[in-house]
């Protein structure tokens, strides 16, 4: 039976992905106003950032005042990884490679996860997760409809890939950060790194923020694209403070499993504030997507299970 705190961690991990779908549709309409993907970003990353600061300025001080060592390298790669990493390598896939098989690239960072634990921390996993996982890869392929245009392009295999490697960390990195750091903590310093890191790139001191005024329509509404940063960073923040806080209570491969949720929700997204229709294959991969989360989520155990019974017994000295 799934226990209280690994059900709390799975609505954490669901509730991300719902907000990470939905950041898809609001980024699309602040580009077409005149932003490039590469500004849209960094504005996304700074706005989280500035939420971020502000929450951990308690946390940051009683870690001070309790004399509290910090893993501050830890927290800066995870920034430049997690963070600015995984958003830079994806743009740099799209720019040559299609979207779908870009897109596809960036998610097979969960089957990163899953090797990384099993090979390299020797870790046993639970079927239910990799079946869950590898069912997931399959709905993905079908909604990105990769069969529509298989160019390939080395440097943008390579960039899809690190992408892939980028977002295994958050994964990864996030379940063993959380541990030791407050999550509020952990997005101050990260999404810091992010903006310092991508700045040079999306070079602020020459964007047009006029274009933040232009017309956009959300969902059939007439609105600004000032509008959809906005709600870009409000779903931003609250995706990461509920994933990080997720992986918490869930293990790392299972996070993952479940985070293919992403996918649907975004295509769902742009079908209902975009106006983008759905094909039936799509319909189709999103059911199979939808059929390895059901999967995975059968594997969930809390973390603190998972610690109980893989600890050695204590024998009595007497």
């Amino acid at each position: 039976m799934t226990s209280p705190r690994a059900a709390f961690g799975v609505m954490l991990i669901l509730l991300a992905s719902v907000f990470f779908g939905v950041c898809g549709p609001f980024g699309k309409t602040i580009i077409q106003a005149g932003l490039s993907p590469i500004q849209v970003t960094w504005l996304r990353i700074v706005g989280v950032g500035l939420f971020a600061v502000a929450a951990a300025f308690l946390p940051l001080y009683r870690a001070r005042k309790d004399g509290l060592k910090l893993p501050l390298g830890a927290l800066a790669l995870f920034g430049l990884t997690a963070i600015a990493g995984v958003q830079a390598f994806y743009f740099i896939a799209v720019e040559r490679l299609p979207v779908g098989i870009a897109l596809l690239l960036e998610f097979m960072g969960p089957i990163v996860v899953v090797a990384w634990v099993r090979f390299v921390r020797r870790n046993p996993l639970p079927r239910a997760a990799v079946i869950g996982t590898l069912l997931s890869i399959v709905g993905l392929c079908i909604v990105v409809e990769v069969w529509t245009g298989l160019r390939l392009d080395a440097i943008g295999l390579l960039a899809g890939s690190a992408a892939a490697a980028c977002q295994a960390t958050y994964f990864l990195a996030g379940e063993k950060l959380t541990a030791k750091v407050d999550v509020r903590v952990l997005l101050a310093i990260g999404f810091t790194t992010g903006a310092i890191a991508l700045a040079p790139l999306a070079a602020p001191w020459a964007m047009d923020f006029a274009a933040l005024n232009e017309p956009v329509k959300l969902g059939g509404i007439d609105t600004v694209a000032a509008v959809s940063l906005v709600l870009l960073v409000l779903s931003t923040a609250v995706a990461y403070a509920t994933g990080l806080t997720g992986l918490r209570f869930l293990s790392a491969p299972v996070a993952g499993a479940l985070g293919y949720s992403e996918v649907v929700v975004a295509a769902l997204a742009a079908w209902a504030l975009l106006g983008e229709s759905l094909t039936v294959p799509q319909i189709i991969g999103g059911l199979v997507v939808i059929a390895g989360v059901f999967t995975a989520q059968r594997a969930v155990a809390s973390k603190r299970e998972i610690d109980e019974d893989n600890a050695e017994p204590v024998v009595s000295k007497v």
